[in-house]
């Protein structure tokens, strides 16, 4: 399974599943990330969290354990 913590800087991928439950999960999805998003990886911080990412053009930083809940394709 491919994550958002494993697409590279400068790639797009697309979100196909969200792993997790409850608060977590409509946090995500309320920040615009849904089933079929596509996500630009923008910057990555020295130490590896967080994540900022491009979704439907607007700029979010996401931290590592809230990325290893997106499933890629």
């Amino acid at each position: 399974m491919k994550t958002l913590k494993d697409v590279k800087i400068g790639e797009t991928a697309k979100v196909i599943k969200i792993h997790g439950e409850g608060k977590v999960k409509r946090r995500i999805m309320d920040m615009g990330i849904t089933k079929g998003t596509d996500i630009y990886v923008r910057k990555v911080a020295p130490l590896g969290d967080p994540i900022e990412i491009t979704v439907r053009g607007y700029e979010l930083s996401l931290r590592k354990d809230d990325a290893d809940i997106l499933e890629m394709e």
